[in-house]
């Protein structure tokens, strides 16, 4: 409903500014009613005070008449006030109190309501007893008030604080829209800003001059998410731009030697020898393609699951099995030092040591030795695979472990190598909570990969 950030404050302060004038009103009412409820026996109080003792005075028929006169006066000065004396003797009686008046007389003492025919209002009365003197019997004396215009001030004050507090809670909520629509100008100018921001355009930055404090942080927070994103589109047009040449490369040869192949007649076996030519141009597409899937599927936050507890050195020993005869090829040997169990999911394991192994091979010399340490920490074990070789420069390091990177930009070796290898080792260390890393000091080029203890 409310779409608008504005909208949203000012909702917010209309309810607060409802709530403020609910207590506010709330506790001011209670004390007004309070004392407006007080006031009818504050005024019998002080009345029955100033009769008291006239009526205690006289005790024959003759002054009881000078009592009713005074009662007749005030009762016409205040058409609110009315008196009641009931009495066993009718001539001590005052205000003809009929059967109603007579049994609330005879209640109880002190101050009580009384609701009599034709008024909608209560009346307070306070109930006294005069014990008998001379001629004249125990009666009792009643003096009632009518509580209409208490009642009625009551109301008024009601309406009044309803209508203030409808007039409090819209004006809060008009200026706390008007507020809202000030504070947010620099959010609205930020959003233009960023409107303007799309691919391929993406070098630009929001300012961070002149901004609240709140919004500096966000626009801090936006330009670094905005350079990540930047990098991230450079590095996806150089790998769209890797991945049409590794795939173009293997479909042209196999373009060009069927077409050549075609040209006219040819004998079975140039046939056969252009068939296998063919099969390892696809096997090699294959292998791409696995490999696209493999790490696509590790960037959605794929995790190695099927975990089991396994010795590292031992499952070195089972890919240097697989890969005897290539470390026979290349005349290298692989020493391995130290052991640990860590839980992995041995066949993701397997090709990562693969990998690593195959990429050692390819840069050390026939003759030399390739090792691999495995050690041990309180928190995560590190394998790493060192081949003497050629020093690689610093700024080549930490993207070794892209995909398609290589260092020779020439792209030599581009047939044995599609440069997915050491992502793949990445890939695989990340889905089991560990990381890679890569050194390259004194002639040795270390690769190797951390996991989990």
């Amino acid at each position: 409903m409310f779409d608008s950030i504005a909208l949203r404050l000012s909702g917010l302060f209309t309810l607060v500014a409802l709530l403020v004038f609910l207590l506010i009103g709330g506790a001011l009412y209670l004390q007004v009613d309070k004392g407006l409820g007080l006031l009818p026996e504050a005024e019998l109080d002080a009345r029955y005070s100033v009769l008291e003792s006239t009526l205690g005075r006289y005790g024959n028929a003759e002054h009881w008449g000078k009592v009713s006169a005074k009662l007749k006066l005030l009762s016409e000065e205040d058409k609110r006030i009315r008196f009641w004396a009931v009495s066993a003797d009718p001539a001590y009686e005052y205000g003809t109190p009929d059967a109603r008046v007579r049994a609330f007389a005879h209640g109880p003492l002190g101050m009580r309501d009384l609701t009599l025919p034709g008024h909608a209002y209560p009346f307070k009365v306070l109930v006294s007893q005069l014990p008998a003197k001379e001629q004249r019997p125990p009666l009792r004396f009643l003096i009632a008030i009518d509580t209409e215009t208490f009642s009625q001030t009551q109301h008024h004050l009601l309406v009044a604080l309803v209508s203030l507090a409808i007039v409090g809670v819209l004006l809060a909520s008009a200026l706390g829209y008007w507020v809202a629509r000030i504070g947010l100008k620099p959010l609205i100018k930020l959003s233009h800003e960023a409107q303007r921001l799309a691919p391929p355009r993406l070098s630009g930055r929001l300012q961070l001059s002149p901004l609240p404090p709140e919004l500096k942080q966000f626009v801090s927070a936006f330009n670094a998410t905005l350079e990540r994103v930047e990098q991230a589109y450079s590095r996806l047009e150089s790998f769209n731009a890797d991945v049409a040449h590794e795939l173009r490369s293997p479909l042209t040869n196999l373009i060009g030697q069927t077409q050549v192949a075609l040209t006219r007649g040819r004998s079975a076996e140039h046939y056969f020898e252009v068939l296998q030519s063919n099969l390892e141009e696809l096997e090699r597409l294959r292998s791409i393609v696995n490999d696209m899937l493999f790490l696509a599927s590790a960037d959605q936050g794929s995790k190695a699951t099927q975990l089991t507890t396994a010795s590292l050195a031992s499952e070195v020993a089972t890919t240097l099995d697989y890969l005897d005869f290539i470390l026979e090829d290349a005349q290298v040997r692989v020493q391995v030092e130290g052991d640990a169990q860590v839980p992995i999911e041995t066949a993701h394991l397997r090709r990562a040591l693969i990998n690593l192994l195959n990429n050692a091979v390819q840069h050390t010399g026939a003759g030399q030795v390739i090792e691999v340490r495995i050690e041990a920490g309180e928190h995560q074990v590190t394998l790493a695979v060192a081949n003497p070789g050629p020093a690689i420069a610093g700024e080549h390091l930490p993207r070794l472990f892209e995909r398609f990177y290589r260092v020779d930009a020439s792209r030599r070796n581009s047939g044995a190598n599609h440069g997915l290898g050491l992502a793949i080792v990445k890939a695989i260390a990340l889905m089991h909570g560990g990381d890679v890393f890569v050194r390259s000091e004194g002639g040795i080029n270390t690769f190797g990969i951390y996991l989990p203890a």
